[in-house]
């Protein structure tokens, strides 16, 4: 088997396969130290830097394929597993075919996260052992090491869908569709596609949980398996007289909720159906909505200072989310920009008319600019602190600050919670600790 890129996912395939007694191959572009160690620990041969033709050598001795997840459709191992028919397959394959506990898989462009995380503390609030896995810190290969959970919650990224063959999830939640990721899919297509395959092998034991507020998500609804639907203002779980709702079930008042911002709702919504298709009950779901105060650079409120609220939104990486958290909010000044992922950037114009004012930053700084232009005041930043400078200048009471950027963090910082880190330490040393 040729593991084509060797970081978390396909360190943890290696290891899988080595236990298991299969021949392993492991190339990739560029490794890290970890990774060099990681094979020599496992007596696993990891070639470095392949070129061309010896990644069309590679393949062609190859049995199965499994890439590493995010490795980029243009990625010569694609062309040449396809030139001789060399299957691929991903992680989530591999563990399916290794365990048969079932999988409780989420995706969407935005909220995969949450979803995930919060659909798993409803189960385990409803009595039901479960592992989180898949788009973490810990790969589904991985997960099915432990022997407590009855079940996986699984953030399933398109890059992992994409390659997928067989897998097929107990429940499979669809939450959104935008543009994203065009750096790593060769089309916009080809992103949906992936995200589509959720649902490809669902069968009469299936369960699809179907937004009906996204166009795209409920034109894929499967006619093959189950389908639970869900809403804002309609489907089987809902929002309806100030309430959450699981058919004529009340879960919850809004009131009673921590974060109740539309996307926030749409969120709880998505986990209640997933966790409900899963196993979970009604006070298990209810005791989870009631203690969830949300993640980490996801509209955080850092501090509010002479009227001026400042979010960090760091996790906001594409137009769509940015536009969601601008929509939760009066008026902002918002600070966008950093790493286009391929994307393009002009979705949100459609927030202007909520905007006091931009902060550009980045990279895609000329591009943010260019978004706004003519629509609202645009001021360019080239640090993080000077950013924040200028929006607490620009910002009135009454307004928010906004750090939702639009891209990815990967020219200034190493991760968005990176980012959103020093955002918040310079939030608090600019207004003195105040809050």
């Amino acid at each position: 088997m040729l593991l084509a890129g060797y970081a978390v996912a396909n360190q943890a395939v290696c290891a899988q396969l080595t236990e298991r007694g299969s021949p392993v191959i492991a190339a990739d572009d560029a490794p890290d130290d970890q990774a060099r160690s990681h094979a020599a620990a496992l007596g696993v041969e990891l070639l470095e830097p392949p070129t061309h033709q010896v990644w069309d050598e590679l393949v062609a001795d190859a049995q199965v394929i499994v890439p590493t997840p995010g490795l980029p459709e243009t990625h010569p191992t694609f062309r040449a597993a396809a030139a001789v028919g060399t299957p691929v397959v991903s992680e989530f394959d591999l563990a399916q075919r290794w365990d048969s506990r079932p999988s409780l898989a989420v995706t969407g462009t935005n909220g995969k996260t949450t979803v995930t995380l919060l659909a798993a503390a409803m189960l385990e609030a409803s009595g039901i052992s479960v592992s989180v896995a898949g788009n973490t810190e810990t790969p589904l290969v991985e997960a099915i090491r432990d022997d407590r959970a009855t079940a996986f919650v699984v953030e399933a990224s398109s890059f992992r869908l994409g390659h997928s063959r067989c897998f097929r999830p107990a429940v499979g939640a669809w939450l959104n569709f935008a543009p994203d990721h065009l750096d790593i899919h060769a089309s916009l297509d080809s992103y949906l596609t992936a995200k589509a395959s959720l649902w490809t092998r669902a069968d009469q034991h299936s369960t699809a949980v179907v937004n009906l507020d996204d166009p795209v998500v409920a034109a894929h609804a499967p006619g093959t398996c189950r389908v639970v639907a869900f809403g804002l203002n309609e489907g089987d779980f809902r929002v309806s007289g100030g309430s959450l709702w699981a058919w004529a079930e009340k879960l919850v008042d809004t009131a009673e909720l921590h974060r109740s911002q539309p996307h926030e709702l749409s969120n709880h919504l998505a986990a209640a159906a997933v966790a409900m298709a899963g196993g979970a009950h009604r006070d298990g779901v209810r005791a989870a909505l009631l203690g969830w105060t949300g993640l980490p650079h996801r509209m955080t409120l850092v501090a509010e200072h002479d009227g001026v609220r400042f979010y960090d939104d760091s996790k906001a990486t594409t137009p769509h989310a940015v536009c969601a958290a601008a929509r939760s909010v009066r008026q902002a000044v918002l600070i966008a920009g950093g790493r286009n992922k391929g994307l393009d950037l002009a979705a949100m114009a459609d927030v202007a008319d909520r905007l006091r004012s931009v902060v550009a930053i980045g990279e895609a700084a000329s591009q943010v600019e260019q978004v706004f232009a003519g629509r609202c005041p645009v001021t360019t930043a080239e640090s993080m602190e000077e950013a924040v400078r200028a929006s607490a200048g620009i910002a009135r009471a009454g307004d928010a600050v906004l750090l939702s950027p639009g891209c990815a963090s990967f020219d200034w910082y190493g991760s968005y919670a990176e980012r959103g880190d020093h955002f918040v330490q310079l939030v608090h040393e600019l207004i003195g600790g105040s809050s």
